[in-house]
């Protein structure tokens, strides 16, 4: 292959460095990921498509060089390059070897890897032969980068999961400075909990995708209306060869009626689609991080499947931009956040339904449970508390009752009320008095 198609991408061997734009804003929250590049183990980056991992990857790359390793060192490759497509890895690495660095160590990073078949085992080779190499992967696809290269690359790698913004990091990017100790404290400023609440909105609006935040307000829905279309054709209908109108129809369905219980008679019902249909096309949007689902809470494994699943979105702007909205799906996106941030946090949770219906039940490390409610509404109605208590008379191992609210702010009759932008920045970290 001619070395043309690699120097295009890797800007620093001809002194150039790093464009500005490539590298974009810090995320502090990704810290970890950025300190793995010392690491032996194959650094695995795993998230939605434009989450923002191969901006990650060039911070990386921008790492390394402040820290004294040569350009000809660092090999970028981004394996949807059209230019791409007829050389195999083989080739590629060949070709930067003869060309580029012949025998010192190098950093080699493979964006989108999960476009050359077989890169599993060809890194697996690479590692085991001890070669000089480390290798730093991303993928847009859970599937390929969850559980093929989990039996290949056991013990050889080191996963990191990439979300769009999360809200204190939209409040970052908006130079927001939040006092996270004194939020804890109870002392925020007026001014600060108005921005903090305008900011809010806005999230709530257009979600977190970091190039979205950065565009102007009148590109934002464009933009994600895009995001949406790449990741059903280029992550779901082209890669398991789908009925394209089928599945931007259901994908549709989903992001309309999201949060809601999955019903599979009324799917098949609404668009004539098979179960097994429906239950495919889901899992590759779940496998393609456009959608989450969340299982019904039991002990028993029997009796969690009879129980229909909820469905989640990954980003509340991509869900706005595409599907029906109404005034009503306030509520909705807020309880879409909570989900968000608890996948984030690697929470263990679930709903449960009765006589009434928990959003979400988490499971403590402890063995304990917390039940939680989002309600976001200027009243809370007694159908929220009445559930919430149902599950504690349930269940004995129930600990504190949880409502995420609008505004409330309180502790009575044994329920924390926590406002939702308290939560998405402290979790429960809230010491709140009882009401009198």
């Amino acid at each position: 292959m001619e070395i043309g198609k690699l120097t295009e991408w890797n800007s620093w061997w001809d002194g150039r460095g790093i464009l500005e734009e490539l590298k974009g804003k810090p995320r502090p929250q990704y810290k970890q990921l950025i300190d793995s590049i010392e690491l032996k183990e194959v650094t695995v980056i795993t998230g939605v498509r434009r989450s923002g991992k191969s901006t990650l990857m060039f911070q990386m790359i921008d790492y390394l060089i402040k820290s004294g390793i040569k350009p000809e060192q660092i090999l970028f490759v981004n394996l949807e390059d059209k230019k791409l497509i007829h050389d195999s890895l083989d080739d590629i690495y060949g070709c930067y070897r003869e060309n580029v660095n012949l025998e010192e160590k190098s950093y080699i990073f493979l964006d989108e890897v999960h476009r050359k078949e077989g890169w599993e085992s060809w890194i697996r080779q690479k590692y085991d032969l001890k070669s000089n190499e480390k290798f730093i992967v991303s993928g847009s696809c859970a599937y390929l980068l969850k559980r093929e290269y989990s039996t290949l690359l056991t013990g050889r790698n080191i996963t990191f999961e990439v979300f769009p913004l999360s809200f204190e990091e939209f409040l970052f990017f908006k130079g927001v400075n939040i006092g996270k100790d004194k939020i804890e404290k109870g002392i925020v400023l007026e001014k600060t909990k108005f921005l903090i609440l305008k900011s809010l909105r806005e999230y709530m609006a257009f979600g977190g995708f970091p190039e979205v935040f950065l565009k102007p307000k009148q590109y934002k829905i464009m933009i994600l209306e895009q995001y949406f279309d790449d990741i059903l054709y280029k992550d779901i209908v082209d890669r398991y060869n789908l009925n394209a109108q089928k599945a931007k129809e259901l994908a549709l369905f989903f992001m309309t009626n999201f949060t809601g219980l999955m019903s599979l008679r009324n799917l098949r019902n609404s668009l004539n689609l098979s179960y097994d249909t429906i239950k495919d096309y889901l899992s590759y949007y779940t496998e393609a991080f456009l959608f989450f689902t969340l299982d019904y809470f039991s002990y028993s494994l029997k009796e969690q499947k009879v129980y229909a699943s909820k469905v989640y979105c990954i980003d509340n702007g991509l869900r706005n931009a595409v599907s029906f909205t109404f005034s009503k799906d306030e509520g909705k996106l807020a309880e879409n956040l909570v989900f968000i941030n608890m996948v984030r946090e690697e929470k263990d949770f679930y709903y449960w339904k009765s006589r009434g219906e928990v959003d979400f039940v988490v499971k403590n490390k402890d063995r304990t449970l917390t039940p939680i409610n989002v309600c976001y509404g200027d009243e809370i109605p007694e159908r929220e508390t009445a559930a919430l208590k149902e599950f504690k008379k349930q269940f004995s191992r129930s600990n504190d009752l949880v409502i995420i609210t609008k505004n409330i702010e309180k502790r009575e009759d044994g329920i924390i009320f926590i406002p939702l932008w308290k939560y998405l920045l402290l979790g429960f970290k809230i010491k709140i008095a009882e009401s009198s």
